[in-house]
Order: C-alpha cells, then sequence, then structure tokens
C-alpha cells in the first residue's frame, strides 16, 4: 500500500504541478488512494521530494537530484547497523568484520557512496578490506562507523 501510494506521488508530481500537499491529497483520492495529510508530509520526506521553481513565484514537488545519493546513505546506516560486527585501522587500511555473507552488501554500498578519500573496497564473505588514502583518513571513517553503530 504504502510503496503504491508512493509511486502514485512520483507518477502525479511527474506529470503535473502539484504545489501543496492538500493538491496531492485531492490527486491521490481521485485516484482512489485515501491517506491522511500527515501520511503524505511523511512520503514526501521518506521520498527526500523537493519544491522546485517553475516561474512566475509557483513552486512544484520535484525529486531531488540527492535523492540517489540520500537513499545509499540510509541503505548504508542500515547494513552497517544489521552486519557490522567490528571495524578496525591500521595505516590506511580499515577492516570490516561483518555476520556471514554481508561484506560484499557493505563494500558495494560504501562504494557507491562516493567517499572521496576512500581508493577501493574488497570483500570477502565476513571481512571487508577498504583502502583509504592516508592513515588520518582512515581512523577517523572508523569513528564515523562507530558512531553509527
Amino acid at each position: 500500500m504504502k510503496n503504491d501510494r508512493q509511486a502514485m506521488i512520483l507518477e502525479i508530481i511527474a506529470q503535473e504541478n502539484i504545489e501543496t500537499q492538500e493538491q496531492l491529497l485531492g490527486r491521490l483520492y481521485e485516484k482512489g488512494i485515501r491517506c491522511t495529510q500527515a501520511t503524505i508530509s511523511r512520503d514526501i520526506k521518506a521520498m527526500h521530494l523537493i519544491k522546485e521553481p517553475v516561474g512566475h513565484g509557483v513552486y512544484k514537488y520535484a525529486v531531488s537530484s540527492n535523492r540517489t545519493k540520500l537513499n545509499f546513505a540510509e541503505k548504508l546506516r542500515t547494513i552497517f547497523r544489521e552486519s557490522i560486527t567490528s571495524i578496525a585501522s591500521a595505516q590506511n587500511i580499515v577492516v570490516l568484520k561483518t555476520m556471514p555473507g554481508l561484506a560484499s552488501a557493505a563494500c558495494s554500498a560504501l562504494d557507491n557512496m562516493e567517499i572521496n578519500y576512500m581508493v577501493g573496497s574488497l570483500a570477502g564473505d565476513d571481512t571487508a578490506f577498504l583502502v583509504m588514502k592516508d592513515a588520518e583518513s582512515a581512523e577517523s571513517f572508523c569513528r564515523e562507523i562507530e558512531e553509527m553503530l
């Protein structure tokens, strides 16, 4: 139901200039989707929708150009919370220990985050090696991940 509603929201804002949540709520109602303004507000936040100008002081809802990066960031947090068991650094190398079978998923998420100080990653079954540009970057990354966990 949530996925259907959010897909419909994306379809509506792609076809029409929707300025307010009330307008969006009305369009959803016309298409047979019943929900509240609070639900629409949560969907807008979850889908990273923004208001962009269309001219003459009018704005419309649109998909943020940062949506992909933001979605990867949320996925990365979820992967870390669910799978990482430990993290350590030695010089410019970070070693991630994960639950069995999840090191590759963690590396994939990291690779898509475009971390400018990460040179690359290599994943096994439950261990990942991350090569950073320098030891300071590796230590900083470890602290960030520990805070996230």
